[in-house]
């Protein structure tokens, strides 16, 4: 039996997070609201296998801390991080032995942003939902109505700088529209394409449970 721990609820809810770990045979789950400073030597004592990170606090209460996670994998726990502040996380210890996965790993690993401010929201703390829209997630979208000719690379270059510029817990789309110089039709069609979005966050989560569940029959 492999036992799994995952830090989620707000990238990745904890029923879609159930849909792929839970038909997992010989796996037993544990799901846990986002991590912070403290919980993983309370996660010890429960002898896991493997510790999953996607979600974390980062200003409502301590963050999970280096030493912490390096004292998980000094034991044997293997320790997977994405979207979040798993992502954040497994870009500073990738080369301790922390594994990152996804595009906002990839991101923080790469240089292309180093802050926890690009992947921070303000959350709602009892239903976990998100009450702001990542800086991340905005960039992302942003990026890719350039490729589809929607927003031109000025455009998006102000949309960012505005967004950037805004403190996370306020951040989001109308906001960010509304400071901005593009035209109401600009606007409208920008709308349009934010709702049809991929939301990178919750992508990357899942790729990180389907990575770690592969990793369980390798």
């Amino acid at each position: 039996m492999v036992k799994i721990i995952v830090y989620t609820g707000l990238s990745l809810p904890f029923d879609e997070a159930r849909d792929i770990l839970d038909s997992t045979e010989d796996v037993e789950v544990i799901y846990k609201r986002p991590i912070q400073r403290g919980d993983l030597n309370l996660a010890l004592k429960e002898n896991p296998d493997i510790i999953a990170i996607i979600d974390g606090v980062f200003h409502q209460n301590s963050a999970v801390g280096h030493k912490e996670i390096l004292k998980v994998m000094k034991s044997g726990v293997k320790v997977f991080g994405a979207s979040s502040m798993g992502a954040l996380r497994a870009s500073e210890l990738d080369s301790l032995g922390m594994i990152g996965v996804g595009y906002c790993y990839n991101q923080y690993a790469s240089g292309a942003i180093d802050s926890d401010d690009d992947v921070a929201v303000m959350l709602d703390s009892e239903s976990l939902e998100a009450l702001s829209v990542p800086l991340i997630s905005m960039n992302y979208v942003f990026e890719n109505a350039v490729c589809e000719n929607i927003l031109t690379e000025s455009e998006r270059e102000e949309l960012s700088s505005i967004a950037k510029e805004t403190f996370y817990p306020k951040r989001n789309y109308a906001q960010t529209l509304s400071e901005s110089s593009l035209s109401d039709d600009k606007k409208a069609e920008l709308i349009d394409f934010i709702r049809e979005s991929e939301d990178i966050k919750k992508s990357d989560a899942v790729e990180l449970l389907n990575y770690i569940k592969n990793c369980i029959y390798e």
